[in-house]
Formats: structure tokens, sequence, C-alpha cells
């Protein structure tokens, strides 16, 4: 009885080890230069570590906050490549509940599966119905489908928890061009790129104070040669309409203004400022 009982806990201990709500995000280390996440200079109260996985696969790593219902940064490789956009919204089931399934889901297949409502899963995250009124807005994405390769990857960024209340004009220009031009030009001759982007959580909010408008949105990139860094950069601007300038800047100067921004000590996003050892 004694040895079954051993089983049973050591198959329940294998089963959370594959979940995606995690202690830590030594369960997709990939994701990450050096396998090792940012510092706790960003890390919220009530943060959840999330493998975001799709169709059984880890695509990528979201650091969220489950206050303010939107994510502190998404972390991924950037494999810019062909693929499509998806149609629809994805939630994680695992913020609802530990033991609900590992993969992305929509809140309908949700509903269906356990019987709960829209309600219960905005409990714990953003839903479709929180973005639907807010005016000037989009769903910014923090790892971007265009910065992926393959449907299920591109697919995979399409889940509430990779997405902040972006300004409209801002997301559809001047960071959409850091995106989509500023970055292919900045990773040439990188074989492997490792980025990190996050909003600053601001003073406004949507949905009846249930989602967090940032004030900033930040990203940083380590290029690799081969398996050696050879430069890192950082980049930050204003989530507001007006803005017409995304600032780039050296890594050591976004994470002094991060530090700033955050109040919470200082920021390392990358080991050893992604330089060789």
């Amino acid at each position: 009885m004694l040895g079954l009982l051993l089983l049973q806990v050591l198959a329940s201990c294998l089963w959370l080890g594959h979940s995606e709500v995690v202690n830590s995000f030594t369960y997709c280390p990939q994701f990450f230069y050096a396998q090792t996440p940012p510092n706790d200079g960003l890390r919220p109260t009530n943060a959840a570590r999330i493998c975001q996985v799709y169709a059984n696969q880890h695509r990528f790593a979201t650091l969220y906050d489950r206050n303010r219902r939107i994510p502190v940064y998404s972390a991924y490789k950037y494999e810019r490549g062909p693929g499509d956009r998806y149609d629809s919204w994805f939630v994680e089931p695992q913020l609802i509940k530990q033991t609900y399934r590992k993969d992305m889901a929509s809140e309908d297949s949700i509903k269906k599966d356990y019987k709960i409502t829209s309600q219960t899963i905005g409990q714990s995250q953003a839903i479709d119905q929180d973005y639907k009124d807010a005016v000037g807005l989009d769903r910014g994405h923090l790892c971007p489908s265009g910065h992926q390769t393959g449907n299920n990857n591109k697919w995979a960024t399409f889940t509430l928890t990779n997405i902040v209340p972006q300004d409209m004009v801002f997301n559809q220009g001047t960071w959409h061009d850091y995106e989509e031009i500023t970055m292919p030009q900045k990773t040439q001759g990188c074989d492997t790129t490792y980025v990190i982007t996050g909003a600053v959580p601001g003073n406004t909010n949507i949905a009846n104070g249930r989602v967090n408008v940032p004030s900033y949105i930040w990203s940083a990139a380590c290029c690799l040669k081969g398996k050696k860094p050879i430069r890192a950069w950082g980049a930050i601007a204003k989530n507001e309409r007006n803005n017409d300038r995304v600032k780039t800047l050296d890594l050591a100067e976004l994470e002094n203004r991060l530090a700033q921004l955050y109040k919470r000590g200082g920021v390392t996003l990358f080991k050893n400022a992604c330089k060789q050892e």
C-alpha cells in the first residue's frame, strides 16, 4: 500500500512538472538567453509564470500580473517567417484552476468543458469582453505573431495573457515600425536573437477597472552569432496616441530606466548583460 501511495505521489509530481502555469521558468528555459529569466526587479506581488503551450508544445514564456490582468513581459526567440494570423483569442485554463488542461483554449471551449462562466474565467485574467468596448485601444501583442514562423507559433501569440491595451495609433504606427522595420535591421547577422518585451503598468484601466492600460511598452534583445553573444539593445516608448518616436537605447540604459519606472530595485534582463563570460 505504501509503495502504491509513493507511486501516486510521484506520478502527480511528474504531471505537475508539465503544467503550463509553473513555479519556475525552468520548465521552458529555452526562451531566455543562457536559460536565465530576468531578475525580480519586474515581478509584481501576484505574478504567474506561464510556459505558453499550444498544440502540446511550448511556444514562448510570459510573466503575468493577475491583479492588473496584463502580462509583465513575454520572452521568445525572434524567428520571423511565413504563416497566418489567428482570427480569435485564447485564455489560460490553468490560471483558473491548476488542474485544468495546459494548452491555451478559447473561452467557449473552457466554459463547455468545465461548466463554468466567463465571469469565473475573468477572475484570474482578462477575457474577450474586457476589450470589446476599449475605444481607441488595440489588443497589443508583447510576443508578436510577426516575430514567429509557422501557423502554430503565430497562433499561440493570440492568447490574452500575451496582450495589453495599446493605443491604436501607436500600435499601428511607430511601434509597428519598430517590430517590422527596426528589428529586422538590427538582427542582421544574428543566428539567434532572444527577445523580452514588456509593459509598465499605468494609472488608467479599462473594463470597469479590471484591466490596466500600460504607461510604457519596452523591448530588449540579445543577439548571438553561433553561441557567442555579440550585441544587445533596448527600446521604450510611451503608450500614447501622440507618440511619434520609439527610443532605441543601450541595454544598460533600458534596465536603469525600468528600475526607475517599476521601483522594485535593480533590473537585469539578460544574464551577464548578454556578454560572453
